[in-house]
């Protein structure tokens, strides 16, 4: 798999231009009918946490989502999730998807995304 190296700015013709709010393009790989897409979290924290004592501890295991075609090569997307930890409670958070997703206003393409990366969200997530 050969990765692309040169600027990503070409993907915001072709992703939902809201992702690069919560996202950062960080790879792209390239093989003979495949496209990987590697975005991680960026290091925002989501309102409810804000004024706490709150430090970046990484990621969770990235969601794969395979999304529609481009140029006739598969694409998938990997999406790492940011993950802190409240240093008052001990407490290992992330920012809760479904309460963005609820009473927005996105593009459809945006909420599409959203709607898949959700379904592949685990329930709980031990921090180590």
């Amino acid at each position: 798999m050969e990765t692309i190296l040169p600027s990503f700015d070409f993907a915001k013709y072709i992703l939902p231009e809201e992702i690069f709010n919560y996202f950062c393009l960080c790879q792209v790989e390239e093989a003979t009918d495949t496209l990987h897409f590697h975005f991680d979290e960026l290091n925002i924290l989501p309102d409810e946490y804000l004024g706490e004592d709150m430090e970046s501890k990484g990621f969770h295991q990235p969601c794969v989502i395979k999304d529609f075609p481009l140029r006739n090569k598969s694409l998938y997307l990997h999406v790492r999730r940011r993950r802190w930890l409240n240093k008052t409670t001990g407490k290992v958070v992330s920012r809760d998807w479904n309460l963005v997703a609820e009473g927005t206003h996105y593009t459809d393409g945006f909420a599409a995304f959203l709607k898949e990366f959700v379904r592949y969200l685990p329930d709980c997530v031990q921090f180590a």
